[in-house]
């Protein structure tokens, strides 16, 4: 899972690659509630379960930023870099969420090295990343993130 490298130039030769999939994480209510609390976002499909059993999604779902803020954490341990001394998430491309991710559901993170170039006192990294549920037939969250990297 991942790759480890011992400086930027060596990142650099692996542009293209599919860096494989994250470990599962399971996504609980109390997330989802923790998230409609930070946000303001308390729509019954993502914090009622009782009513969200008989809606379009048969039970509660996360919300659609909320998947895409466990990018970070799911692509914990995927790249690693020697030196770097901070990482910044910088922004995101083309994100899209095809579909829901259902609260109890496990999801994994896969990733695929798009580009490394310098930028003024470090280096940029764009990582196409697939967010899956288990079993789903679709991802849940297609996306780029742009991230900068310090040494």
């Amino acid at each position: 899972m991942g790759i480890t490298v011992g400086s930027i130039e060596e990142l650099a030769t692996h542009v293209g690659e599919h860096l494989g999939w994250s470990d599962w994480k399971t996504v609980t209510q109390e997330e989802v509630n923790l998230f409609a609390d930070a946000t303001g976002d308390h729509q019954w499909i993502h914090v009622d379960p009782e009513r969200a059993k008989s809606g379009p999604f048969g039970g509660t779902i996360a919300h659609g930023y909320m998947t895409l803020s466990l990018v970070p954490v799911l692509m914990a341990g995927m790249i690693n870099v020697a030196g770097v001394t901070m990482g910044i998430n910088y922004g995101t491309n083309k994100v899209r969420f095809p579909s829901p991710v259902h609260v109890g559901n496990d999801i994994r993170l896969g990733a695929t090295l798009s580009e490394v170039t310098s930028v003024e006192g470090g280096w940029q990294m764009v990582v196409d990343v697939t967010i899956e549920e288990r079993d789903a037939s679709k991802p849940s969250c297609a996306a780029q993130v742009v991230s900068r990297l310090y040494f």
